[in-house]
């Protein structure tokens, strides 16, 4: 190999590997001009992309002028359009030794001359599909051409080039699916949480959520035919988003759209933004063949001293669509504070977890325990979600309804039901599966049935106790001054099933109460968690709790970790285990499964070959 070759292949080795470990497009087109530049002093490197109208835009140039670069951005390549624009336009390389006096350069020399770049060489980078997609170009600061080494260093930077090109297209192409409902070619679900998560909620007033469900979607399927239902929400989302124009618009379920307010002019008569929505809804259209108007209802919220959360404004709009659904489909309400009383909700919320029930709409998802260290998954929290048409509700939402004794202990009857199934279906799998964390109320515990339920749901999938632990809260822990809940703890762990406490600090127990009641696990809540920093009183207390729970023989998970600096801080303290976002929200069945098939923990041998037992009795 002689020494031209080996600079060569030293570049390329470079480069790939920016691209294989995904470094940006920009910054690893810097780095390619810079490398070159040090291979050949006395050249200046540029890389520019070409858009589909045919406009040029810089992407690297480091040892170029930025008020040049800037110059360059959005310059329509031709026959006469410098070097890049003319190797762009003709698919070409173009050399050109003197920009003073070459005719390509004509309308653009005054650009480059004042710099001192008298001479440019410009090479189009042209993908499979035989497009130009860029340029890469050499600038010489004496009248002159490329050398024969310099040609091979641009054979070789051009490939480098569109690789990178090629991968950046494939990620921004992900990335638009990703966030892009297909159907209607609006932006999703994904996109509009994404959208509230960049909301400034710092201004009251400033911005607001409407909801919008179309009312005779199912309808139109029933009658017509799913055709012609996609038919009705393409055309709704067209109208829905030209009305809000320049607003956004989004499809965030099956025949549910959000919208974000922010125009002032729009904000002003908040009634008059719905109604103009609802009139480009109410004419009549043709889904495939057959005529249907749109009907909707919409609910919408504003950001408000009283509710200055992104959360909090997007319940409240989804309050207001319930409570106009409820009182007369067809029109739109705005949430006020006053928007059905305590008792409403609860009876609403006890309704809609009934009929829950009933249609088998309750899910069990579950949200990883893991290891700070090795982030192996050692355990899952099963929680309680509620499946509302296309949409997945969290049990914050339906809280409420668990004050009523009778839903609390349905819920969690079907909870144990579905985990256990869950589980049952993990071992056979063969995943070293250890436990899972289901939340109990005190409805369960004072009730004194909860053993039997646990008991009846995991001998009917034939899955062992040792693999479940039952999470009680703080004020569950307390039972509101009622001795039938510590009574029912001490019992259940007397016959080796394990208790944890949730939430820790969030209420009004305290470690001396642990005397008398003891648990197997404390779970640090998320508020200790979420003000830890080297020197915080949340840090002292979360350091001695975790020194004291290692003398009781308590384990400890920290809750809500969402940061690594949170993990390393409580790795640090001595704790071994967390729970957040950092890892992973809360998961379905099907996510959950593959995630335990990747970064489940084998916790001893013994259970890896029950597990194996397991997946060859299949």
């Amino acid at each position: 190999m002689n020494a031209s070759t080996s600079v060569l292949l030293k570049l390329q080795n470079t480069i790939l590997e920016m691209i294989a470990t995904g470094v940006a497009l920009i910054p690893t087109c810097a780095r390619l001009c810079e490398e070159v530049e040090t291979l050949l002093p006395g050249v200046t490197c540029s890389v520019l992309s070409v858009d589909a109208a045919g406009l040029l835009h810089p992407l690297a140039g480091p040892s170029l002028p930025e008020v040049y670069s800037n110059a360059l951005d959005g310059l329509g390549i031709g026959p006469v359009a410098g070097s890049c624009g003319t190797a762009a336009f003709l698919g070409v390389d173009v050399a050109v030794t003197d920009i003073e006096t070459d005719d390509r350069w004509a309308e653009f020399k005054h650009l480059a001359l004042p710099h001192g770049l008298l001479a440019c060489w410009s090479s189009p980078i042209v993908n499979a599909q035989g497009a130009t997609v860029g340029t890469f170009a050499f600038y010489y600061r004496e009248r002159r051409g490329p050398t024969a080494f310099e040609r091979d260093v641009v054979c070789n930077s051009v490939r480098l080039c569109l690789i990178a090109i090629d991968r950046h297209q494939r990620v921004v192409e992900h990335e638009r699916r990703a966030f892009t409902d297909a159907l209607t070619g609006l932006p999703n679900r994904a996109a509009f949480n994404a959208a509230l998560l960049d909301l400034d909620c710092n201004a009251p007033g400033s911005w607001a959520i409407f909801v919008l469900d179309l009312d005779n979607l199912k309808t139109v399927n029933d009658t017509f035919g799913h055709h012609a239902g996609d038919c009705l929400l393409q055309i709704a989302g067209d109208r829905i988003a030209a009305a809000m124009l320049p607003g956004r618009t989004y499809r965030i379920g099956g025949d549910e759209f959000g919208m974000v307010i922010d125009r002032p002019d729009a904000l002003r008569n908040l009634d008059r933004t719905a109604e103009n929505i609802l009139d480009a809804l109410a004419l009549s259209a043709n889904c495939g063949g057959h005529v249907v108007v749109p009907r909707a209802t919409i609910g919408g919220a504003v950001l408000s001293n009283d509710d200055p959360v992104v959360d909090r404004v997007r319940q409240n709009a989804d309050f207001a669509l319930y409570h106009a659904k409820e009182t007369g489909r067809g029109g739109f309400v705005r949430y006020w504070p006053g928007l059905g009383s305590t008792m409403t909700r609860r009876l609403g919320a006890i309704r809609d977890v009934n009929a829950a029930l009933r249609e088998h709409r309750i899910e069990a998802y579950y949200q990883p325990i893991f290891r700070l260290d090795t982030r192996e998954v050692v355990g899952l929290e099963a929680l309680c979600r509620m499946r509302i048409g296309n949409a997945v509700v969290s049990a914050a939402s339906f809280h409420e309804a668990t004050t009523d004794a009778h839903v609390a202990t349905a819920l969690t009857a079907r909870m144990l039901a579905l985990v256990a199934a869950d589980l049952r279906a993990w071992l056979d799998m063969g995943i070293p599966f250890q436990h899972v964390g289901i939340n109990v109320s005190s409805a369960d515990l004072s009730g004194g049935a909860i053993e039997r339920v646990l008991t009846s749901a995991f001998e009917r999938e034939g899955v062992s106790l040792e693999h479940v632990i039952l999470e009680v809260t703080e004020t569950v822990y307390m039972g509101d001054g009622d001795q039938a809940v510590q009574t029912a703890i001490r019992a259940l762990r007397d016959r080796g099933i394990r208790v944890a406490l949730d939430d820790f600090g969030t209420g009004f127990a305290s470690l001396t109460h642990l005397l008398t009641v003891p648990v197997d696990v404390i779970k640090i809540d998320k508020t200790f968690i979420d003000h830890l920093t080297p020197e915080s009183v949340s840090m002292t207390i979360v350091e001695g709790l975790i020194r004291i729970a290692e003398r009781m023989n308590i384990r400890i998970v920290a809750e809500g970790v969402e940061s690594e600096e949170q993990a390393a801080m409580l790795q640090a303290a001595g704790c071994v285990l967390g729970q957040g976002f950092l890892y992973a929200p809360a998961l379905d069945r099907r996510k959950i499964t593959a995630l335990l098939l990747d970064r489940a923990q084998y916790a001893t041998a013994s259970n890896a070959t029950t597990t194996a037992a397991a997946a060859r009795r299949r």
